[in-house]
């Protein structure tokens, strides 16, 4: 089975929990609407990458945590896109939680998400209990405060805000996540990969900031010109558009190094060099513009 039906398989169980003739149905469904179909499930295929790399995890805790990050991720879209935040009514492709079920059911939806991801993660570790702790404590970091994803939502409601802080908790926090997470789970030091995912981070959210300017709903699936239009700040707003190419291959060449020379780095290799290619061609397009 290869890595993306691993991911769906264990997204899908996963969601199995939250539904029962019991329990309340719009919620269960906005739930499976809210997380399939995905995006290109970025952060659990980057997770499972590094443990690939540190020699792999038998016991199920690599995709247990990757499975568990997804699910924040999807958790993370929902509540951005709420008419409080970005307000906006499309993401990937299709209409957004709040657009599709009601404000209220998505701000249900998102909360949920969060639970079910450290509930499936804590049902999945219960054979390698000794793992449960480091994993969660890795999770939790990269989605609370001072410096997760919920942070980094908060960054949107200060009258002044660090953009460099801005990014590395929104958007940079989960990759992180994702590297140290996938060390661990393989019995690797994740100190050195918290560098990988950093500048992973960094080459994502420079080009996301460029295309939010230039690119278009057609390709992109959600909103264009969000951060024009919601105050929110972006690279472009002081740099070039050639400036933020140079920076996303930059950042991708640096995650690429960072790289420990001990790991085995066969299936990360494939999936950075993947993402260097697309990311050079979406800088090449952001450049064009």
């Amino acid at each position: 089975m290869g890595v993306s039906s691993v991911i769906e398989q264990n997204l899908r169980g996963a969601l199995s929990h939250s539904r029962a003739p019991s329990g309340p149905p719009i919620l269960a469904d906005a739930m499976q609407y809210a997380v399939f179909p995905g995006g290109s499930r970025t952060r659990p295929r980057l997770c499972l990458a590094v443990a690939d790399a540190c020699g792999g995890s038998e016991d199920g805790s690599a995709i247990a945590v990757a499975t568990s990050l997804e699910l924040l991720h999807c958790a993370s879209l929902v509540h951005d896109d709420l008419p409080c935040f970005d307000d906006a009514d499309l993401r990937r492709g299709k209409p957004s939680v709040h657009a599709a079920y009601g404000e209220s059911i998505a701000i249900l939806v998102g909360d949920a998400l969060i639970v079910l991801a450290f509930d499936s993660l804590v049902r999945s570790l219960e054979k390698v209990p000794e793992k449960i702790v480091p994993l969660t404590l890795v999770v939790t970091e990269a989605v609370g405060s001072p410096h997760g994803i919920i942070a980094g939502q908060a960054w949107e409601s200060e009258p002044e805000v660090d953009l460099a802080q801005y990014h590395r908790s929104k958007t940079g926090s989960l990759f992180v996540s994702a590297c140290a997470a996938g060390a661990l789970a393989a019995g690797a030091n994740p100190k050195q990969w918290r560098e990988v995912g950093k500048k992973f981070g960094q080459a994502y959210q420079a080009l996301d900031d460029a295309l939010d300017v230039v690119g278009s709903v057609a390709e992109l699936g959600k909103p264009v010109q969000q951060d024009i239009r919601n105050g929110r700040p972006n690279l472009l707003a002081s740099t070039s558009i050639e400036a933020v190419g140079r920076s996303v291959r930059r950042h991708v060449d640096e995650a690429l190094s960072a790289v420990p020379q001990e790991a085995s780095t066969h299936e990360l290799s494939k999936l950075l060099r993947k993402a260097t290619g697309q990311f050079a061609l979406a800088a090449d397009g952001v450049q064009a513009a």
